[in-house]
């Protein structure tokens, strides 16, 4: 266990199954690729990212005392994670998310973060108990929350005193969960990471651009929203107006874990004194160079 940490992930650490393949890919298709199996998660894939710009990150989740379990955690540490934090469920089994990616993006994906909603506050031990906080004395550092908690876990921690204090960044783990974050839409102290898709599930309607969906996000009382969409433009609304830049044109050759790299990265560049465009523009450079196969710098 390290003495001290730049950041708590707070979400899902999953084994990663992914099959790619470089033909475009349709419902049905049954093509030669690769499968690769990765530690991922939102919470494991920002860990790892902020590792990579010299942050630590120390993951609060689930993670399941079976072979696949230890093996995960043993990657987290050779990462330079801190999993000192992890609670280990001696009843469940470690998470996993499969995906399917062709040239024309990803096809199909299930995650199985069963386990995560099962094990509920279990995971929120050390911020409530005085390991890391509580709620007389509230944790001050960056938090990142993912979407993979249980809507009423979320709804809590969004009115939780042991959060009160902490620059919080909040992402869906996916479209299909991004209503769970309903509640950090009016928190104070939350700054959300959405795509386009998901900004619009947020707002019950549909948005053409990033710029129009950050703007939305803040007209329904969201403190501050960074909006992506793909290689199209990203932008980043506070008060003080909306930003909006273009990501470098690059190939893409995986897509799995860009949104995440894009935060971390955002999140590292902010840490580093970074104002808001440069912000923005590093987290773009850096999902670029993920999503193209590179490392993100």
């Amino acid at each position: 266990m390290s003495d001290t940490h730049d950041i708590l992930c707070i979400g899902s650490v999953l084994w990663d199954v992914i099959g790619r393949a470089p033909v475009h890919m349709r419902q049905g298709s049954d093509v030669a690729g690769r499968i690769t199996r990765i530690p991922g998660g939102v919470a494991m894939n920002i860990g790892m990212t902020l590792s990579r710009f010299g942050l630590k990150a120390s993951l609060l989740t689930a993670v399941g005392r079976d072979p696949e379990g230890d093996e995960l955690i043993m990657a987290c540490e050779e990462l330079g994670l801190d999993a000192f934090h992890v609670y280990r469920s001696e009843d469940l089994p470690t998470d996993r998310y499969m995906a399917v990616e062709g040239a024309n993006g990803l096809i199909a994906a299930i995650a199985d973060a069963h386990s995560l909603e099962a094990a509920g506050d279990k995971i929120l031990r050390p911020l409530m108990n005085g390991v890391l906080g509580s709620d007389d004395a509230p944790y001050e550092g960056f938090i990142a929350l993912d979407g993979n908690l249980t809507q009423r876990l979320l709804e809590n921690i969004a009115v939780s005193p042991a959060f009160a204090k902490a620059d919080l960044r909040v992402a869906p783990a996916s479209p299909g969960k991004a209503e769970r974050l309903l509640p950090f839409l009016v928190h104070q102290r939350a700054v959300l990471y959405v795509n386009l898709e998901e900004a619009g599930l947020l707002c019950q309607t549909e948005f053409e651009t990033s710029e129009a969906a950050a703007l939305g996000l803040l007209e329904r009382g969201a403190k501050r929203a960074l909006v992506t969409d793909g290689g199209n433009s990203a932008s980043d609304a506070t008060g003080d107006g909306v930003l909006t830049q273009q990501p470098p044109a690059v190939m893409v050759t995986r897509v799995t874990g860009a949104g995440d790299t894009f935060m971390a990265a955002h999140i590292a560049a902010e840490k580093d004194g970074s104002d808001r465009s440069e912000s923005l523009n590093r987290a773009l450079k850096a999902a670029a160079s993920y999503v193209s196969g590179g490392s993100p710098k």
